[in-house]
């Protein structure tokens, strides 16, 4: 080995440094039958680390299902891959990109984007839809409005440059978020489904080639990084945040799918996570080949780079491919049309070894398989969470209904998200359908007359804290419901499972039991995960974030002509709770209510009854693709008050609501009970139709009482004082632009 393999010794403290523990290290030895070199050390913490081999979580995602009649692609290459017909394939994921925001938010986020599309485009699609799940500490912490400004501008500056409309998304805050904020980022393509392309390699002594932008020092030992809680060294790790150029980005989408018109690419694999190091060693072990590197003729934009740089290197834009070895002439000028770096930088090989090569030396000479397959795979302790005590029948704290949903619609965990999402070109490539502050985001399907795709993202991180089960459960079923709520048939989902430090037991009991919960849901809702990401260790010196199991979901409206909007389409017209129960609704345990207007995080989280939800939704998607549904919106946090008040707001329409039942109206008007909709229908009341509908509704199994009227000025919720449909507006518009103004906390 070379003198600069030799000069640095593998010392314990070095190998804590790269976040392997000592048995783990002592299985690297006992592979490779001696002790790595610096470069193989570097390999080696990027492979095993949580964030690249899922050690803590393995053992539990092979529960979830991931197949289905439309499912081309399940987990395990870069995105998943679902059929929509006509020969059109959807291809999406959703991932993480959490501690490099918290370091430095804008190109945090920003890259957070960037890699997100790189995975969509490798498997040969076209980005047409993206999404983001943002959370951010407490509004009144010293960081956070500094942190949301960056994020959304990382976000902004990186989507609308490289040209893809953000649809949708989430924004909330948490005091649990203070220290460890959360950006996963979601993007969708669309491609031929006998055009999709994979990271498995193929053949013996054919060139790996290296495209894109070159190689700098930024992001060395992110994937590390991202596998570590946060300390009291944060601002150390700023080193480790890539940087991103949308421009490049765009360049190498058009470079790409040209080049894979041309016949000339066997695999491709994005440089992500562990940069070349994890592009190469997949697409070899996934082939059962080696690979062997040249590192003197890897593209470099920075002096004296060391080969452990260059390995561990996660510079954004740049992409690995084996090609078939008579195109490679052509490969590489359609490459230098769109001035991009093409270089040859090795070959693969029939020996099942990673060799390294720099300065004519070999500085790494590794097992391919091991370094992926035998990633170590805990089955970590756990412990069984503990439930809330339920609330007390006389445990309702009173207000009033109309001061009570004033003050909810403008507080910052349900005031309008308008802020942020007019930052994102929410319109680009001209097929956006509905724009963000819906139930889900809507594309029209380039070159078919009347498809459409729907888009939602959802997670409620305060029922997963009380019931990680229930919590996952809701989850899968809210982000079902929001497409549901479009009209559009949910496809499959992507999740993105973002907890603490799961060698605390607690921590890993919430994971196993939010798993099992997301596994029940789309088993019972046909909803496969076909792609996603894990994301641990989110905490500060030893606190947490709330268990935040994001899902990204995917739908498919047939006629986007009979899509529903949640606005309320007219006056008189009657508004169904379908899905309800007898009493209406009367879960108050982790509401919104509670929290926002009294500070309590009490009582149990929801439960969600699957074959409800099913039924409920299959009755619902009927009545909007009939035509009989002029208006839906599923009801969640804040439930039918901040639900009725939403759809007045979105059309500036009243309605007029009656008392319910005899029960409490805090209850009835603010519980949140699952699997409800609020559909409008334009029928007169006494009605054959309208019959004829409840006798459809009887039959499935749901009930869809009538609740009130569309009309007015006013949001008028039984014996409540009437609210002025514009003071609820000024109320939910307000929030956001006076917080990022300094004006409100």
């Amino acid at each position: 080995m070379t003198s600069y393999q030799n000069n640095i010794a593998i010392t314990p403290q070095l190998v804590a440094d790269h976040g392997l523990k000592p048995d783990e290290f002592d299985k690297i030895v006992a592979l490779i039958g001696r002790q790595p070199t610096y470069t193989e050390l570097g390999i080696f913490s990027a492979m095993w680390n949580e964030h690249c081999s899922y050690k803590s979580s393995k053992k539990w995602l092979k529960t979830l299902p991931t197949s289905g009649p439309r499912v081309i692609q399940g987990p395990g290459e870069n995105a998943g891959v679902v059929d929509i017909g006509d020969g059109q394939a959807v291809v999406f994921k959703m991932e993480s990109h959490n501690h490099p925001s918290y370091i430095e938010p804008y190109q945090g986020a920003a890259t957070g984007v960037g890699g997100i599309l790189r995975d969509v485009f490798t498997m040969g699609a076209r980005p047409v839809a993206a999404m983001n799940a943002l959370r951010f500490g407490s509004p009144d912490h010293e960081k956070t409005r500094h942190l949301v400004s960056g994020v959304v501008a990382g976000v902004g500056g990186y989507g609308n440059a490289f040209g893809v409309p953000t649809v949708g998304g989430e924004v909330e805050f948490d005091e649990r978020y203070n220290g460890n904020i959360l950006v996963n980022a979601f993007a969708a393509g669309l491609a031929d489904t006998d055009k999709i392309f994979y990271s498995e390699a193929k053949g013996v002594g054919l060139p790996v080639v290296y495209l894109g932008a070159k190689t700098g020092r930024d992001g060395v030992g992110g994937a590390t990084m991202a596998s570590a809680e946060f300390g009291d060294d944060i601002e150390e790790k700023r080193p480790t945040v890539q940087v991103g150029d949308p421009f490049t980005e765009k360049r190498l989408l058009e470079a790409c799918l040209e080049l894979m018109q041309t016949g000339a690419v066997i695999a491709i694999q994005d440089m992500g996570a562990a940069g070349l190091t994890c592009s190469a060693v997949e697409m070899g072990a996934k082939g059962d080949l080696g690979i062997e590197l040249d590192l003197d003729k890897v593209p470099v934009r920075e002096a004296q780079m060391t080969p452990y740089e260059m390995m561990l290197s996660e510079s954004q834009e740049r992409m690995l491919m084996v090609l078939h070895p008579e195109k490679e002439a052509a490969a590489r000028a359609v490459f230098e049309k769109w001035e991009l770096d093409f270089a040859t930088v090795g070959k693969t090989t029939d020996d099942l070894r990673f060799r390294v090569m720099w300065q004519g030396a070999e500085v790494a000479n590794l097992p391919i398989k091991e370094l992926g397959d035998e990633a170590p795979e805990y089955d970590r302790p756990w412990t069984e969470p503990k439930k809330p005590t339920p609330l007390a029948a006389d445990d309702v704290p009173q207000m009033d209904v109309a001061d009570a949903l004033l003050k909810l619609v403008g507080s910052h965990q349900i005031a309008s998200r308008r802020w942020v999402y007019e930052q994102y070109d929410t319109l680009i490539q001209g097929n956006s359908l509905q724009r963000p502050g819906g139930d889900a985001g809507v594309i029209r399907v380039d070159g078919h007359a009347s498809k459409a795709l729907a888009f939602s993202s959802d997670v409620t991180p305060r029922y997963c804290e009380a019931d990680p089960y229930e919590g996952g459960k809701q989850a899968v079923a809210e982000c079902w419901r929001n497409l549901t709520a479009t009209g559009a048939e949910p496809l499959a989902a992507t999740d993105n499972l973002n907890f603490g430090n799961p060698e605390r037991p607690e921590i890993m009991g919430q994971l196993v039991h939010a798993i099992k919960g997301i596994g029940e849901a789309c088993t019972a809702l046909d909803f496969p995960i076909v792609s996603g990401n894990v994301s641990l260790y989110n905490e500060t010196n030893g606190r947490g974030i709330l268990p935040t199991p994001t899902i990204g979901g995917v739908g498919l409206l047939p006629d986007w002509n009979k899509m529903a909007r949640i606005g309320f389409a007219g006056a008189n017209q009657v508004i169904l709770l379908v899905g309800s129960p007898a009493s209406r609704g009367t879960h108050l345990g982790q509401s919104v209510y509670l929290r926002d207007l009294f500070g309590r995080k009490d009582g149990p989280a929801p439960h969600v009854d699957l074959a409800h939800e099913k039924r409920t939704g299959d009755f619902v998607r009927k009545l909007i693709r009939s035509g009989t549904a002029t208006a839906c919106h599923d009801l969640s946090d804040g439930g039918l008050a901040v639900g009725l008040a939403e759809m007045a707001v979105a059309s500036g329409i009243g309605a007029t609501i009656t008392d319910l039942t005899d029960q409490n109206p805090i209850l009835q008007y603010f519980g949140e009970d699952q699997g409800r909709y609020l559909v409008t229908i334009d029928l007169d009341p006494q009605s054959e139709a309208l019959a004829a509908l409840w006798r459809d509704a009887e039959v499935a199994g749901v009930f869809a009482p009538w609740i009130g009227t569309t009309g007015g000025a006013d949001l008028v919720l039984g014996a409540a004082r009437p609210v002025p449909v514009a003071a609820l507006k000024a109320a939910h518009e307000g929030w956001f632009p006076s917080y990022m103004d300094g004006v409100a906390a």
